[in-house]
């Protein structure tokens, strides 16, 4: 009894103290685009709203048009049909009017599309993605590179690993080992699949990110995370048996703990995670994994 209670106030705790955390996944009954964590992210937001003010307009007219057409020309009412073969003026409105319409869409499409190639000339952080069935492999480039693996969550390592706490960490979407990055940062992604695997992709909404992992090729994106938290994407690629169990998860933290957890993460991976937990998480995640081995 005094270990369940232990560890009812220990995740209690933990809320607490994650709760001025940021962490973004999807929503039950989830209707429009994750909120956005980048500038990428927030420019593609505006730009699925913006369409939107030419998409419902467009839809709406079209229906209007297709009621009119079912009740005006309907057999009952014309029983001799017009034998009218064209009209000069409405073929003319509708090849001016879509030409105008997509030149509204295609001038900030580009721009858009613009942005997300183009990457920063200097990146502050660059890390390599590789993927196979079914995990994602990191490698930090730098002088002395820092790698890992990253696998789903299992549900029976749930306690040992500290991170009981479903909301926080759900199900499908929660990684053994998260891919830490600092907030702020330019980051750029080299994204590649095993050479003897099969295509993927890695995806994460909240940045705007989507990119496929080709065998034998290298692609590269980048994103800028303004916001702390945890973050989940997974591989959009159908790659298999397992392709619903290959889930992105990203940790995006201060610099100052960033390069903590990069220089203890070399290593001891393991020890360099569990203190990153307990000073975003609060130490109550710790004493929770601690209380259930006991």
């Amino acid at each position: 009894m005094i270990n369940k209670a232990s560890a009812a106030l220990a995740s209690l705790a933990s809320l607490l103290f994650a709760s001025g955390a940021y962490a973004d996944q999807p929503k039950p009954w989830q209707m429009g685009l994750q909120e956005a964590a980048s500038p990428v992210m927030a420019d593609i937001r505006w730009f699925e709203q913006y369409t939107l003010w030419f998409i419902v307009p467009i839809t709406l007219f079209v229906l209007l048009l297709l009621v009119v057409v079912v009740v005006k020309f309907r057999a009952g009412a014309n029983p001799v049909p017009s034998k009218t073969s064209h009209n000069t003026a409405i073929e003319v409105v509708w090849t001016v009017g879509p030409v105008i319409v997509l030149l509204f869409l295609a001038v900030p499409s580009f721009k858009l599309l613009n942005k997300e190639l183009v990457l920063p000339e200097k990146p502050d952080v660059t890390v390599k993605a590789t993927a196979t069935q079914w995990l994602w492999s990191y490698e930090y480039q730098m002088e002395n590179p820092v790698s890992f693996d990253s696998y789903m969550l299992k549900e029976e390592d749930r306690a040992a690993a500290g991170k009981t706490d479903m909301a926080r960490y759900p199900r499908l979407l929660a990684a053994d080992n998260e891919l830490v990055l600092p907030v702020g940062k330019s980051v750029r992604m080299l994204v590649t699949a095993a050479p003897t695997d099969v295509i993927h992709a890695f995806a994460l909404p909240a940045f705007g990110v989507k990119i496929d992992a080709v065998p034998g090729r290298l692609n590269e994106t980048w994103f800028v995370a303004e916001k702390e938290g945890l973050y989940y994407g997974q591989c959009s690629e159908l790659c298999g048996k397992d392709h619903s169990f290959m889930p992105i998860a990203i940790r995006v933290v201060s610099e100052d703990k960033y390069k903590t957890w990069l220089a203890a993460a070399g290593s001891d991976l393991a020890k360099a995670n569990k203190d990153l937990m307990a000073a975003t998480d609060g130490p109550a995640t710790v004493n929770v994994a601690q209380n259930t081995a006991q």
